[in-house]
């Protein structure tokens, strides 16, 4: 088939675009305005067009695919439709991605990328992942159908994911206006996306997952069944060990309690395909993934991560690493930059947030990353996080050294001492790279 894909320069989007084209079929697309990824696409032979144009739609397409993002009013939707091409969200165009393949789905509200990029790294399989592994340095590989695939519950659309193993590394309530802020709804989704799949892994302790009806489970019990966790820098490297059931013991990257489990789910998954002295072997593959505890400059002195943590939980887990990482480098300061993402998730989570931060020293809040078509809902930051004495801030300028504060066009304040932790699922990630 010929594929045009509306929004092809999303972290999810884009590694289906890819897999489609390395399964034979020709894929272009579209986007508002050109990014790393689109370029990268580029490169790799798929051709992009920005911004989005109705004449991109040409006649000889047989399918047009497009993001959540993508409304009705998108210009080249409505031309498709004119044009009676077919069209397919993203959601309803896995099962013709996925449909043939034998899929090992991670689900979950926090560690789903971490937990998908050990297991495609632990199987040496194909992948698609919502964020770029340095492993393999994409967010996407295809090598044969058997696929670690990173299920989105966000929009119910791992329901249609034809999973063969189902991992799920916790049920937290997120997404909830998808559900209708209906906990029966939500947790329904995740009992059914279990139930499709013949193998299923998860984490036993998770207090939401223990409200799901499943039988015939493999489950992670983290008190018990994760051991003797240490902690240590090889090379300047973060890396947890552990032992794991009577399996002995294990080495990831990545500093942190969840670490041990997001692995330690992708160990017994992958307990399916291969055997344990062959898993152990091939984690070390496993190199971390962009913007999760990215250390994105270093020297003596200082250290910029950048982390796409966006939800309190993610935060908390993100800060305790943090600690850890200051424990072994002494640099004894924690700055934490956080650019609160979308309104409805803040005001949702607020309670969450205002208790997240409490290992910094010192707290910078960014504007709100906001998407399209969201409703404004008033926040009244400098009162409700008046515990932290907060910097506010536009932007950051980010160079060798250093990052300036930037707030009406002035510098207000610069950093060149202590770990500074950038938290956000918007530009941020840019701003701390530039």
């Amino acid at each position: 088939m010929k594929v045009h894909f509306i929004g092809i320069g999303g972290i999810g989007l884009s590694a289906l675009a890819r897999f489609l084209k390395y399964d034979g079929h020709e894929v272009c697309g579209s986007d508002m305005k050109s990014s790393p990824i689109t370029k990268e696409l580029e490169k790799e032979g798929i051709k992009v067009s920005c911004p989005q144009d109705s004449k991109n739609i040409t006649d000889d397409l047989d399918l047009v695919i497009y993001s959540a993002a993508v409304t009705d009013e998108n210009p080249e939707l409505i031309e498709a439709r004119l044009q009676q091409i077919r069209t397919l969200s993203r959601k309803e165009a896995l099962p013709i991605i996925l449909g043939d393949k034998k899929n090992y789905c991670v689900a979950g509200a926090h560690g789903k990328s971490t937990t998908t990029a050990i297991l495609a790294s632990i199987l040496e399989s194909s992948a698609l992942i919502g964020a770029i592994s340095k492993d393999f340095g994409s967010n996407f590989r295809y090598v044969n159908d058997l696929v670690a695939f990173e299920a989105d519950e966000s929009d119910a659309s791992f329901l249609l994911s034809n999973p063969y193993c189902s991992i799920v590394t916790n049920a937290e309530p997120e997404h909830m206006e998808y559900y209708h802020y209906d906990l029966d709804k939500f947790y329904g989704a995740y009992e059914t996306f279990i139930d499709l799949a013949q193998k299923k892994v998860l984490n036993g302790e998770d207090k939401d997952i223990k409200k799901l009806k499943i039988k015939d489970a493999t489950y992670l019990y983290p008190s018990v069944d994760i051991k003797n966790l240490s902690y240590l820098l090889k090379d300047g490297e973060p890396f947890t060990k552990f032992e794991l059931k009577d399996l002995g013991y294990f080495e990831v990257w990545g500093f942190g309690y969840h670490i041990a489990v997001d692995a330690s789910l992708a160990i017994l998954a992958a307990l399916n395909e291969l055997e344990i002295d062959e898993i152990r072997e091939n984690l070390a593959n496993y190199k971390g993934i962009k913007k999760r505890f990215d250390v994105v400059q270093k020297n003596e002195k200082m250290a910029i991560i950048d982390d796409y943590a966006h939800h309190p939980t993610e935060i908390d887990a993100t800060m305790k690493s943090v600690e850890l990482y200051d424990n072994l480098t002494n640099m004894n300061k924690r700055i934490v930059i956080w650019q609160p993402h979308k309104y409805s998730r803040t005001n949702d989570n607020l309670e969450g947030f205002k208790k997240c931060f409490r290992r910094c020293d010192e707290l910078v809040i960014l504007p709100i990353w906001t998407v399209a078509g969201e409703q404004k809902i008033e926040i009244d930051f400098e009162k409700e996080f008046e515990y932290y004495n907060p910097i506010f801030a536009d932007s950051l300028k980010t160079s060798k050294g250093k990052i300036e504060l930037i707030k009406d066009g002035k510098i207000i304040h610069e950093y060149s001492e202590g770990i500074i932790l950038g938290v956000g699922a918007g530009d941020i990630t840019y701003q701390l790279r530039h």
